[in-house]
């Protein structure tokens, strides 16, 4: 769990790890250079299970990263403090694990709320199974929402996120993971996930420098056909194009987007 100036809301975040049917979990906490309340209320609870960990702000990658490095489990995944989990997330995405042992990767049900918690019709159901590199590759939305991927530990991975990425940068981890590694999921809720100002679709230019790094990585790193690269640069571009004009404040934004990848 980063965190960062998130007083408003870790509470609620840490409460729903607290209250998991499956009670075996270690909750680490990455205070990343908070200069509000956060850092008092993390420490206020008294649970052997959370470990709190403070650091100068240096983003969310980098305090992610903190993360992988001092977590002790055999399964991970990752909690913004805006956001909570149902009571059986953990044990959700577990029970698939053990029915299926080959997976490395199990996804679930997301409710989209409002800041005060007010559902939005949103809900993202994953639809894939298999192997989602290439689905990854191609922004499919059946497999990808965000932060909602439970991931099994395996040897010889190399667990990091690109530091400096603050939008996209779930999805670039996942990119990085998942060639050859075997991808479900439940049906049973997962995640809900809070909209709000500080949400990555509300900082569409973030959001745009996101997707510039994740496709320069992809490019670089993963050296994809040409054909895969022409179809994610175009999907880019649509996304953006389409974020900044449904903005309404932006329209020439919209049509820069198109020519900037």
């Amino acid at each position: 769990m980063p965190a960062y100036n998130a007083a408003n809301f870790i509470n609620e975040a840490i409460e729903s790890v607290i209250h998991q049917t499956f009670l075996n979990w270690e909750l680490i906490i990455i205070n990343d250079g908070s200069n509000d309340q956060t850092g008092e209320i993390a420490k206020r609870y008294q649970d052997d299970r959370i470990r709190y960990f403070e650091q100068e702000n240096r983003g969310v990658s980098v305090a992610r990263n903190l993360g992988l490095e001092k977590m002790r489990g055999n399964y991970f995944c990752f909690l913004d403090t805006d956001d909570v989990m149902p009571s059986s997330s953990l044990q959700a995405r577990l029970d698939i694990f053990n029915q299926q042992p080959d997976i490395s990767f199990v996804d679930g049900r997301v409710i989209s709320f409002n800041e005060d918690m007010t559902i939005i019709k949103n809900d993202y159901v994953p639809k894939f199974f298999g192997y989602p590199y290439e689905e990854l590759l191609r922004l499919n939305s059946d497999c990808y929402f965000g932060p909602s991927w439970m991931i099994k530990r395996e040897n010889a991975v190399q667990y990091r996120f690109v530091e400096g990425m603050t939008h996209a940068e779930d999805l670039c981890f996942y990119i990085s993971i998942s060639k050859g590694k075997k991808y479900s999921y439940t049906y049973e809720e997962v995640l809900h996930y809070r909209i709000t100002g500080q949400s990555a679709m509300s900082n569409l230019e973030g959001l745009e420098k996101g997707y510039k790094i994740l496709y320069n990585k992809i490019r670089s790193d993963q050296k994809p056909n040409y054909k895969v690269l022409i179809y994610l640069r175009l999907k880019i571009k649509r996304i953006m194009f389409l974020s900044y004009l449904f903005d309404g404040k932006m329209p020439l934004k919209a049509l820069k987007a198109l020519l900037s990848f």
